[in-house]
C-alpha cells in the first residue's frame, strides 16, 4: 500500500473514530429525552423515540460540524438540512428495527433502540460523509 492511501484511511478511521465519540454523547441526549418524555411525560414510546433521536441529531450535527469535519462550509442552512434529513433517514431506519425486535423477538424497548442506534451509526457516518460533509473530504 502506498503511503498516500494509508494517510487516506487513517484519516477516514480518526473521522468514524470522533463520529462514534460525538455519536456517544448523543446517545446520552437521546436517550434522556426519549426516558423524559416516555416515562415522565407519558408521550408514546415510538413519538419521544423520534423526539430524543431528533435532539440527538442537532447536538451532533454542531459537534460534527466543528470537530469530526472541521467544516467551514458557508452553507450551514443546506448543511443542516442534508444532515437533518440523513438522521430522518435514519430515523426510519432505528423505528423499523426497534418495532421489528419487539415484534419478532419480544425485546425490551431500550435494549432494541441500542441495537438501531449501532446501526443506524453506520449509515449516518457514510452518508455523512459522502453527501453532507463531502467538500471537507475523506
Amino acid at each position: 500500500m502506498n503511503p498516500d492511501s494509508l494517510s487516506i484511511q487513517a484519516s477516514l478511521a480518526f473521522k468514524f473514530l470522533k463520529f462514534g465519540l460525538v455519536g456517544f454523547s448523543g446517545i446520552f441526549v437521546d436517550f434522556g429525552t426519549t426516558y423524559f418524555l416516555k416515562e415522565i411525560l407519558k408521550i408514546p414510546k415510538y413519538l419521544s423515540n423520534a423526539v430524543g433521536m431528533l435532539t440527538a441529531a442537532t447536538t451532533n450535527y454542531i459537534l460534527n460540524r466543528i470537530w469530526t469535519f472541521r467544516s467551514s462550509n458557508p452553507d450551514i442552512a443546506l448543511e443542516y438540512s442534508q444532515f437533518v434529513i440523513i438522521s430522518l433517514i435514519g430515523l426510519g431506519i432505528n423505528t423499523l428495527i426497534i418495532w421489528l425486535l419487539i415484534k419478532n423477538r419480544r425485546m425490551n424497548f431500550y435494549f432494541a433502540k441500542a441495537i438501531a442506534i449501532v446501526v443506524v451509526m453506520i449509515w449516518n457516518f457514510l452518508a455523512n460523509l459522502l453527501i453532507t460533509f463531502s467538500r471537507q473530504g475523506a
